[in-house]
């Protein structure tokens, strides 16, 4: 499996903001989510093997830099890797564009970040990431082209 995953989405309708008519801005944020989790999935890490394994992954911090508007009926795919992954969390990076035709390239629409803590599920404690769930991804660290989006210090 491919270290950056694609994930494929047609913008739908009920993704626009009423009043300016391109896509809300929380549409970016399910599906960098979207993107994540099927990732996850296609590297062997489904909702029940996590379940089964009584652990799994929460959000710490979100960040979207948005570049360009999206509007219903774009074809855009959302690319997805591991920056990092640490004791207890990981950091993903996602770039989302519109896919172009033959005569038209892509176009980014968007980049961002999630900081995702690795949790034992009946605690809600943090939890170390075991073996089998790192070993699954593969780390890239500086994906080529992409602007690294800068990460947000910690809070107090």
């Amino acid at each position: 499996m491919p270290a950056v995953f694609e994930f494929l989405h047609r913008v739908s309708a009920d993704e626009l903001d009423a009043m300016i008519q391109h896509v809300n801005n929380l549409a970016y944020l399910k599906w960098m989510q979207a993107a994540a989790v099927a990732h996850s999935a296609a590297q062997g890490w489904t909702a029940d093997r996590y379940r089964e394994l009584g652990a799994g992954w929460v959000v710490r911090t979100h960040q979207i830099e948005y570049l360009q508007p999206a509007f219903a009926g774009d074809e855009i795919v959302v690319r997805t890797w591991v920056a990092d992954l640490k004791k207890v969390t990981s950091m993903r990076r996602y770039e989302i564009l519109r896919q172009g035709s033959d005569a038209v390239r892509e176009t980014k629409l968007a980049i961002g970040a999630t900081d995702w803590a690795f949790i034992h599920f009946a605690t809600h404690h943090l939890k170390r990431i075991p073996p089998e769930v790192a070993e699954a991804f593969e780390i890239v660290e500086n994906k080529p082209g992409i602007a690294r989006i800068p990460i947000l210090p910690k809070s107090p």
